[in-house]
């Protein structure tokens, strides 16, 4: 090992701990898939629920109206957002994908 530490921004921090939270993921499954300790993305995910809560008054709202949300509507908004996150890398990857390749026929 290098014993070097290393460091991760706020912005990645917040992402593995929503694979977590949004993915209905187990903490030792994303920690595998992440290289980072699990009891550093279990503090991680938890840091983040500390957060939403806050930001939510501790209350789940509707974005949309003033009501609260049920634990069914609750699960959907959850696996939605999933679902959304899934769509996004997969987005990234090809057009990650598709720039490679145009630039392998370029030359």
């Amino acid at each position: 090992m290098s014993g070097r530490r290393r460091s991760f921004t706020p912005e990645y921090r917040v992402e593995a701990a929503h694979r977590v939270i949004d993915g209905n993921r187990r903490v030792a499954e994303v920690a595998v898939e992440l290289n980072v300790h699990e009891n550093q993305l279990h503090k991680w995910v938890a840091d983040e629920r500390r957060r939403m809560a806050a930001a939510a008054g501790g209350r789940v709202r509707d974005p949309v109206g003033d009501k609260q949300l049920s634990v069914d509507e609750r699960a959907e908004l959850v696996r939605l957002r999933a679902k959304v996150a899934e769509q996004a890398k997969d987005i990234a990857f090809l057009e990650k994908a598709s720039a490679y390749f145009a630039g392998k026929h370029l030359k």
